[in-house]
């Protein structure tokens, strides 16, 4: 056992993709080689308690007898490095590594990341950086058009404005973009909140159901007659693109029921596209990774117009899905990395990104102590 990496599998959270990290973690769980990792299971409820024991992910999966468990937390203190718990302080539960398995806000939006940081522990995915940018869809976008990336057209505003302008917001949109378009709000995965509206009588509703779950609303043109394609990314500063694969949904778009619920949906792996569309897509996937500061892991997801085969970015999540249907591993099955050899990549780009990190300078030394006499 002491030559094993313990790894700390994160899951659950305080947001609403918290089910589908349930599914992904134990997914994850089942595949990393137990003669290589001690697999040590963290689950948070949805209240953001911190749980750690071999029935972890089973509780949260029932939601019964969660106060069962006693109750641990990671320290923001590097000279811990693990999990403390909190009836008994002095017992350190030492972690190698972290994968957070968290899939939306409080986890991953930077917050959960700028914890490890402080707290010295390596893991897997991206910085608090790259984390909060990914999330955000607008800043997304924003950064993606500045290194000429085409994107759909679109606008956002904040929820509180629409309460005081919305005669002005709802011109401007049905200007710019006109119907059908699609309501998302800016920071939350899985499709959750995300409407396609027709008409107007649709659109303040829509917009109600976005801020649910955010105060930023982002609204965008819908490209009619599209496909839908992802590309996975895997790296740190020299990033490398799967093949590109296609979601044939089972719903009108891509949404919650049609990723997880009903089963219909379908993939095509790699997708049928002419080579050279294929090779822009993962160009673009590389720089979409490299210009919100990726790390480690991303799923880029596309959308390619049919006919003319034009590509607009949609969205970069940096902690994809890992579930038995996600499109993540089977994208890097189909260009040559199993899904245990692609756990095994993530783990090795952790470690080497904490190294990097740790050989940078935290401390300088003033030419005077100047300090100490104000």
């Amino acid at each position: 056992m002491a030559d094993k990496l313990r790894v700390g599998v994160v899951f659950g959270g305080r947001s609403a993709e918290h089910e589908v990290s349930l599914v992904s973690a134990a997914s994850v769980m089942n595949a990393l080689d137990k003669a290589k990792y001690e697999v040590v299971p963290i689950g948070i409820t949805s209240d953001g308690r911190w749980l750690s024991s071999p029935g972890a992910l089973k509780l949260l999966k029932d939601g019964r007898n969660l106060n069962s468990e006693p109750e641990k937390i990671i320290l923001p203190d590097p000279s811990r490095k693990g999990l403390v718990e909190i009836e008994a302080p002095s017992h350190d539960h030492r972690l190698d590594v972290i994968f957070p398995v968290l899939h939306g806000t409080f986890g991953e939006d930077g917050t959960v990341q700028g914890l490890f940081e402080l707290a010295g522990i390596p893991y897997i995915g991206a910085g608090v950086l790259g984390s909060a940018a990914g999330m955000d869809k607008i800043v997304t976008k924003q950064l993606c058009e500045q290194a000429r990336i085409p994107v759909a057209p679109y606008i956002w505003f904040f929820f509180d404005e629409f309460g005081s302008d919305s005669k002005r917001i709802v011109s401007s949109i049905e200007r710019k973009l006109r119907y059908p378009c699609f309501v998302k709000p800016a920071n939350l995965g899985s499709s959750v909140g995300i409407s396609k509206v027709h008409r107007r009588e649709e659109l303040r509703p829509a917009i109600q159901l976005a801020a649910e779950y955010d105060r930023k609303i982002l609204l965008e043109k819908s490209i009619e007659e599209a496909r839908e394609i992802e590309v996975g990314v895997l790296g740190n500063e020299n990033p490398i693109a799967s093949v590109p694969g296609e979601i044939l949904s089972s719903n009108e778009f891509y949404d919650y029921d049609a990723k997880y619920v009903d089963g219909k949906s379908t993939a095509v792996i790699p997708a049928r596209l002419p080579n050279p569309v294929a090779k822009k897509l993962m160009d673009f996937a590389v720089r979409g990774f490299k210009a919100i500061d990726c790390a480690g892991m991303a799923r880029v997801d596309f959308l390619v117009r049919k006919g003319n085969n034009a590509i607009f970015f949609n969205e970069i999540n940096t902690i994809p899905g890992f579930t038995s249907i996600s499109m993540y591993p089977k994208l890097w099955e189909a260009s040559g990395i199993p899904y245990s050899r692609l756990l095994d990549r993530l783990i090795e780009l952790a470690l080497d990104r904490f190294r990097s990190k740790q050989s940078l300078k935290t401390t300088f030394k003033p030419k005077a102590d100047w300090y100490r006499r104000e």
